[in-house]
């Protein structure tokens, strides 16, 4: 018991770890010893006096703790408390019942103390004094601290999924760590589970009063017939001697029960700050001098009465005052002093620049006007969080890597309902987003039109109206598709993180990458970086693949590739051409249909060669065959999208990457593939030319 109530109350080095095991099992033993062993009158004393210690033991350690959970084994201590009684109990009644005819000290001193001067010999007395205690501690602290437990426990219980979405909340905003994060975790479960102890425990205090009545009665019955019969004493005799051990008896064990349950109701009651439960009573209670001021002239003025007690009135207003002017006078001093030292301060030196100064930019970001900090604030319930976080494992699993955290804060500069995303510190995309709406995006074939406020799909830029609640039932039945503000935001947010995936892509997460796949391939890594590619060379090529929106989940075929013989003198580029076709299979196979055909955009053999003979000559095109095959190329796309093909061009493999690189810059969507990514069991059908006329 002594090892559980210490290691809840302060710290114990290593060398005390044995002791700390060993209270338990002695603590069971002396138990059982009480229970089963007929003990000498001086082992009672003993052991009443360790309840008493053992009890004010615990409503110190209650007192001083400045958290609940600092003292979590208090449910446990008050079991143990609750057993040690009752088994006292059993051995004292066996000994007053089996020597009480001796008398009054032949249950030992301590129950003849409490039967003798407590209540001054009169069994009378005793017996009411005895019941007050039961009644105060069964029916006042007890069932108080046992509803503030319960309470306690389902506003608890009530409240977890709130503070575990706090805490993932501040993970995915990288305001606290993993292990920040764990701990707080454990400590809300342990909140849990220890109110819910306490309600539990509470129960053995009160099981612990009923027993004491019943056997106080027991106790007294059974004496009076064993000194009649056994011991031919009188009536009155046997009951004045039994009846003074019996309520010397329950008292000795009654006080403890009730400083236990003090201790009980001063851990649930309180309120976790950085102070003790004395500081904060004396803090709170005697801060105000107007108070005290007030309480001294109610209490004069209850002295001034005729026929109360006016000297033990008049004293009490005395001190209330006394305390009163100590406190005016305190505060006067104290801000006297302030205003002496701020007086005396000199003016402070402007400080020296630290690198604590420097602040490195967020690699992602989200601010906000604050109309939409509803939104990403989770005391608010905002789902943006949520959203984000489900947008960034989503990313992680299609393309391959797992972006930076976002760092989101609000901006007062800002337009109330504008959001800016930015990448390294830069803008990269920026829309408006309006809770309580709904915004309705015209996919193309909608049948009616919306009141509201026009406006444009931040992702994708189709038009759109912002309608109220009242309008989105008939928005779906005009063929709108109609999102909430916070889905507006995190598809803007998804779309922005495909489109500038390769600007995330560091060399921390290529190394994270090549580690994650060296547990499993460990070979293959060091085979490859750096002795076929440097890391900074895999880096680029994996920026490469992710710029023209291709997945590097199989990062085992992209090194592969890079481990053929013959990479060492390639660039980057020529490299991601190799590894290209390494991933041909998977970068087509979203464009084919079920039958295996790739319907497609191809070049006129004319402009081929002229291309060819361009990149031949450096790679530079003239503006005027530049300005033609743009357009030539805009309007072979914008025929294929409408006749709902895919939006593919395909051109011989010296081609590839010079069109990709001119082609994209306008029109992002088009994919150029080359012929040898197209794997052989394919089809391909040419159905719009570049080059020559419609």
């Amino acid at each position: 018991m002594m090892g559980s109530l210490l290691g809840a109350g302060s710290s114990l080095s290593m060398k005390n770890v044995p002791m700390k095991i060993m209270a338990g099992p002695v603590l069971i033993l002396l138990v059982m010893s009480m229970l089963i062993l007929p003990l000498p009158p001086f082992a009672l004393d003993l052991f009443f006096t360790f309840n008493i210690a053992l009890a004010v033991m615990v409503l110190l350690v209650s007192m001083f703790t400045l958290n609940s959970l600092d003292f979590s084994a208090f449910p446990s201590v008050l079991l143990f408390t609750t057993l040690m009684r009752l088994s006292l109990n059993v051995a004292s009644t066996r000994v007053v019942l089996m020597d009480g005819h001796e008398g009054g000290d032949a249950a030992g001193k301590v129950i003849e103390a409490f039967g003798q001067f407590l209540v001054g010999g009169n069994f009378a007395v005793g017996l009411v004094v005895f019941l007050i205690l039961v009644v105060i501690n069964f029916v006042v602290i007890t069932k108080g601290a046992g509803r503030i437990a319960e309470v306690g426990a389902r506003f608890t219980l009530d409240a977890m999924p709130g503070k575990q979405m706090a805490i993932d909340a501040d993970l995915n905003a990288g305001l606290i760590g993993e292990e920040d994060a764990r701990r707080r975790r454990a400590d809300v479960a342990k909140e849990a589970d220890f109110y819910g102890s306490m309600d539990g425990a509470s129960k053995f205090v009160r099981g612990d009063a009923v027993a004491g009545l019943v056997i106080m009665v027991v106790n007294v019955l059974g004496g009076l017939l064993i000194g009649m019969l056994q011991h031919d004493m009188s009536f009155a005799e046997a009951g004045r001697t039994y009846a003074l051990l019996t309520i010397g008896d329950g008292l000795v064990a009654q006080i403890p029960a009730l400083v236990i349950s003090t201790a009980a109701g001063v851990t649930v009651s309180r309120v976790n700050t950085d102070q003790d439960i004395g500081e904060q009573i004396i803090d709170q209670l005697l801060i105000n001098p107007k108070v005290m001021f007030l309480a001294a002239g109610v209490m004069g003025l209850l002295g001034l009465v005729p026929g109360m007690p006016n000297l033990v009135f008049l004293l009490f207003t005395l001190a209330l005052g006394g305390i009163a002017w100590y406190l005016i006078r305190r505060r006067d001093q104290n801000l006297a002093e302030q205003h002496i030292e701020a007086a005396a301060a000199p003016e402070p030196e402007a400080p020296e620049a630290t690198w604590d100064d420097v602040r490195l930019i967020d690699t992602l970001g989200l601010e906000v006007g604050h109309r939409l900090i509803p939104l990403v604030d989770h005391r608010q319930h905002g789902e943006l969080l949520g959203r984000i976080k489900s947008v960034r494992k989503k990313f992680a699993q299609d393309v391959g890597f797992l972006p930076p955290v976002v760092h989101i804060r609000d901006n007062l500069e800002l337009d109330a309902n504008s959001y800016v995303i930015t990448l390294k510190g830069a803008e990269v995309g920026r829309g408006q987003a309006f809770p309580g709406q709904w915004l309705a995006i015209d996919p193309g074939q909608v049948s009616g039109t919306l009141e509201g406020r026009a406006t444009q799909d931040p992702a994708f830029g189709l038009p759109a109206v912002w309608i109220d609640e009242s309008q989105r039932e008939r928005a779906q039945v005009y063929g709108y598709t109609v999102v909430d503000a916070g889905t507006v935001v995190a598809t803007h947010f998804n779309h922005l993180l495909h489109r500038y995936g390769a600007e995330m892509l560091g060399r921390k997460e290529v190394q994270q990458l090549l580690d994650k796949l060296g547990e499993e391939q460990k070979a293959l890594v060091e085979e490859v970086v750096p002795k076929a590619v440097s890391l900074t060379t895999l880096q680029r090529i994996l920026q490469n693949l992710l710029d023209e929106d291709v997945p590097i989940r199989d990062l085992s075929t992209i090194l592969d590739a890079l481990a053929e013989p013959g990479n060492a003198q390639a660039d980057a580029e020529e490299l991601t051409a190799r590894v290209r076709v390494a991933l041909g299979r998977a970068i087509t196979d979203r464009w084919f249909s079920a039958t295996g055909e790739l319907s497609v955009i191809g070049l006129d053999a004319g402009l081929e060669q002229v291309l060819e003979q361009a990149l031949n000559g450096g790679g530079a095109l003239e503006p005027g065959l530049a300005d033609t095959l743009m357009n030539q190329a805009g309007a072979a796309l914008e025929r294929q999208e409408n006749a709902g093909l895919p939006p593919v061009l395909v051109v011989v493999p010296a081609l590839r990457g010079l069109l990709a690189r001119f082609l994209r810059r306008r029109l992002r969507h088009l994919v150029v593939l080359s012929q040898a990514e197209i794997p052989d069991d394919r089809t391909l059908r040419v159905t719009e030319l570049i080059g020559m006329q419609p």
